[in-house]
C-alpha cells in the first residue's frame, strides 16, 4: 500500500514540482544580511484588516492552544503552532503598542541563529508582509538594522520560492515578494513577483473565482493577501516599477474571489467547513468585503461551477454540496476524500455539518478527519473514496462526472470504489424536503453517514426513518440505522460531541430530509 500510494501520488505532480524538490534537497540558499536599496516607500492606501489578538502579556494563543515563548521553534505544541509564532501577526493586532512590536521584531533578530523554523519560506513571507505593515505605519521605528533584515529576509525567500510545493505556499510567498518590492522600491524583485502571480493565479484561481484548494477558509486567507497586495503596491500602478497591467491583474482576480466568497458563505457571514477549513483562522467575511470595497474592488456573486460546490436552497432548508473533482491534482495537501458530502443548514442554523478541522499533526484524528467516514457521504466496503495519506497526500482520486447540474436537482457519479461499484447520488430541493437518493451496488457493506450539529439529539430511529425536534429524515431502502456519537471541530483543538446516524443500505438508499409543521 505504501509504495503504491507513494507513486499514485507522485503521478499528478507537475515537472516544475520534481525538479525543485530534488534541487531542495542538494541546495539550501544561506541568509545573509545584505544592504538594501536607498530609497524605502512607506505607501499604502488604506489601513489593512487588523490581526486577531494572539499575544496577551507575555502568553501567545494559536490554534486555541496557549503558552509563553519557550523557543520560536519550539514544536511541541505541534508544528502548525511554531509557524503560527513565527508569523509574527501578533504586531498587527489591536491594542498593542508599537514599542513592544519593535521589541519583539528586535528579538526575533539576535534569536534568529537559534531558530530553525523562522527562515522557512511560508513563515518568512508571511512575516515580512506584517513587518511591512507594521514599518508603513510606525515609519520612526524602522531603522537601518531593521531594514536591513527585512530585506534580507525577502532577498532569502526570493531564492526560496515554494515551487516545489507549488499551491498557496507559492502564492503567498509571491504576495510577499510584491509587497516588499512596493517597499524597497526593488525593480528585480517586482518582476519575479508579477511573473509568478501571473501564472499562479490563472492557474489557482478558478473561472468561478474560487481557489482550487477547494478550501473556503484558504480562500479568504488568499483573497485577505491578495487585496493587502493591492494595498500596497497600487502606489505604484503609474510607474514602471511593476510590469504594465500588473495592478489590473489583482484587481480582475480581486474581483473574481470576493464573487465566489458571496456565493459559497451562510446567510450568518460564515463559511462552510470543507476540506481543510476552521473557524478563527482567516478574516471574517464582512471584514474581507469592506476591505475589498475600501480599494475599490467590487462585485456581484458569481454561481458556483468549477470549484466543484453547489448550492440548493428553498428559504429554509439550505444545503452546500460536493460534487466536483480534486481541482488542485498536484497539491492536495488540503483535500478530503469527501465526494458527495454536504452541509445543511434549517432556517439559518446549523443542522449536518462537516466534521471540521481540529489539527495539522500527521496523526489519526488528522486521518479521520479527512476520511470519507467523517464525510456526509457513502462509504463501500469501508473504503475511503479517494486515498488520503500522509497528512497532506492523497493517491488514487474519485473521478466525478456530473449528469444534471439543475438550480433544484444535482445528480453525479463517482468511481472511487472502484468501476464496478460507483457511486452514483442526486440531490432535489423541492418546496419543503430535499430528498437525496443513493445507488452503489456490490456484495460489501455500503453505508451512508449523517453528522448531525452539536446540540442536535435524536429522538427515535430506525430502518424507516430518523427523528429530532424539528426534522424528519424519511428513510427508504435502509437495512440498519445505528447512532453513536462522535467529535466534531469547527475550530483548531476544540472538540464538540454531535450525534453520527450510519444507515447501512444494499444497492440504493433515500433519504427525505423535511422540516416538521
Amino acid at each position: 500500500m505504501r509504495l503504491s500510494a507513494i507513486i499514485s501520488t507522485v503521478i499528478h505532480l507537475t515537472p516544475e514540482q520534481i525538479m525543485f524538490q530534488v534541487i531542495k534537497r542538494i541546495h539550501t540558499p544561506k541568509f545573509k544580511l545584505t544592504q538594501h536599496p536607498d530609497t524605502v516607500c512607506f505607501k499604502h492606501s488604506t489601513h489593512p484588516i487588523p490581526k486577531p489578538v494572539s499575544l496577551s502579556g507575555s502568553i501567545f494563543t494559536f490554534l486555541n492552544v496557549s503558552s509563553g515563548l519557550i523557543a520560536w521553534d519550539d514544536d511541541s505544541h505541534g508544528p502548525l503552532w511554531a509557524y503560527n509564532l513565527n508569523y509574527m501577526d501578533w504586531i498587527g493586532q489591536p491594542g498593542i503598542t508599537s514599542d513592544e512590536c519593535a521589541l519583539w521584531i528586535d528579538r526575533f533578530i539576535s534569536d534568529l541563529p537559534e531558530n530553525s523554523v523562522g527562515l522557512a519560506p511560508y513563515p518568512t513571507a508571511l512575516r515580512c508582509i506584517n513587518w511591512i505593515k507594521f514599518f508603513c505605519d510606525n515609519r520612526s521605528y524602522a531603522t537601518p538594522d531593521r531594514i536591513k533584515h527585512l530585506y534580507s529576509q525577502l532577498l532569502l525567500l526570493s531564492r526560496k520560492t515554494e515551487r516545489d510545493i507549488g499551491g498557496n505556499h507559492l502564492l503567498e510567498d509571491a504576495f510577499a515578494l510584491a509587497i516588499g518590492a512596493s517597499f524597497f522600491g526593488d525593480g528585480r524583485m517586482a518582476r519575479k513577483a508579477a511573473r509568478i502571480l501571473n501564472r499562479e493565479l490563472k492557474r489557482q484561481i478558478l473561472p468561478d473565482g474560487a481557489h482550487y484548494e477547494q478550501s473556503p477558509m484558504y480562500h479568504c486567507i488568499l483573497l485577505d493577501r491578495l487585496l493587502d497586495c493591492i494595498n500596497y503596491t497600487s502606489c505604484h500602478s503609474q510607474d514602471s516599477l511593476f510590469p504594465a497591467g500588473f495592478n489590473s491583474l489583482l484587481i480582475r482576480y480581486a474581483v473574481l474571489m470576493t464573487g465566489h466568497l458571496r456565493s459559497i458563505v451562510w446567510p450568518d457571514g460564515t463559511i462552510p467547513l470543507l476540506n481543510d477549513s476552521a473557524y478563527g483562522i482567516a478574516p471574517q467575511y464582512s471584514e474581507l468585503l469592506d476591505y475589498a470595497g475600501s480599494l475599490g474592488v467590487q462585485s456581484a456573486p458569481i454561481p458556483m461551477k468549477e470549484c466543484g460546490y453547489r448550492r440548493l436552497t428553498n428559504g429554509r432548508i439550505d444545503a452546500i454540496v460536493d460534487i466536483g473533482n480534486i481541482t488542485a491534482g498536484n497539491q492536495p495537501g488540503h483535500s478530503h476524500a469527501d465526494t458527495f458530502n454536504y452541509e445543511l443548514r434549517i432556517d439559518g442554523k446549523p443542522f449536518i455539518i462537516d466534521t471540521g478541522l481540529s489539527t495539522y499533526n500527521k496523526d489519526s484524528r488528522r486521518q479521520y478527519e479527512r476520511s470519507t467516514n467523517a464525510h456526509n457521504t457513502v462509504i463501500y466496503d469501508n473504503s475511503d473514496s479517494s486515498v488520503v495519506w500522509g497528512g497532506f497526500r492523497v493517491a488514487g482520486r474519485a473521478d466525478v462526472r456530473i449528469t444534471t447540474d439543475d438550480k433544484n436537482r444535482i445528480e453525479a457519479v463517482h468511481n472511487g470504489f472502484g468501476n464496478r461499484h460507483k457511486h452514483y447520488r442526486s440531490f432535489f430541493m423541492s418546496d419543503n424536503s430535499l430528498v437525496i437518493n443513493d445507488r452503489c451496488k456490490g456484495k460489501r457493506t455500503t453505508v451512508s453517514m449523517i453528522h448531525f450539529a452539536p446540540g442536535i439529539s435524536i429522538l427515535d430511529f430506525g430502518s424507516t426513518g430518523i427523528v429530532t425536534e424539528n426534522v424528519t429524515i424519511t428513510l427508504q431502502g435502509a437495512l440498519d440505522v445505528s447512532v453513536f456519537n462522535e467529535k466534531a471541530s469547527v475550530s483548531y483543538n476544540r472538540f464538540d460531541t454531535v450525534c453520527v446516524a450510519q444507515i447501512t443500505f444494499k444497492d440504493s438508499l433515500e433519504q427525505t430530509i423535511r422540516i416538521k409543521p
